[in-house]
């Protein structure tokens, strides 16, 4: 085959340290935004971003040639520094050091694209831990609850 063929759709899930309630509904907006310009920088596509005060969920289709981790690494990073720059009460902003990231089916775009948007719908049924324990039980990812919040 002369050429790559992929579709790789990932729904990546981080926190603030400690999960602090650092992202006021008021900074979302401009946060997904900048969020969405790291992802197109890298080449991949932002199909949805959203969250709550201390957590991001992204949905983005990928490139193939850059590793999910480094792109995670570098979307935390230039992320938070730009928290810092903009927000200059926001200093000591950083992100947990780990995250969830889930492949996505094609087939599942609509239904992932909608939760992502209904997170304040969502988080009035669970916690954001309920919610992440829900993905890694789901998607069969093995963890000991012990260190899952450390």
């Amino acid at each position: 085959m002369a050429q790559s063929y992929v579709n790789l759709l990932y729904h990546v899930v981080f926190s603030t340290k400690d999960r602090e309630p650092l992202i006021s509904e008021a900074r979302q907006p401009r946060l997904y935004e900048y969020i969405g310009g790291i992802v197109r920088k890298q080449g991949g596509v932002a199909l949805a971003i959203n969250g709550m005060e201390d957590h991001v969920h992204l949905f983005a289709k990928l490139r193939q040639d850059k590793a999910l981790s480094d792109m995670i690494r570098d979307l935390k990073a230039h992320s938070s520094g730009w928290m810092h720059k903009v927000f200059p009460d926001l200093k000591d902003f950083t992100w947990q050091k780990g995250y969830g990231a889930f492949t996505v089916s094609a087939s599942q775009v609509g239904s992932v694209k909608r939760y992502i948007e209904q997170q304040k719908l969502k988080h009035k049924e669970r916690t954001f831990k309920d919610e992440f324990v829900s993905f890694l039980r789901a998607n069969e990812v093995e963890f000991d609850e012990r260190y899952l919040w450390q």
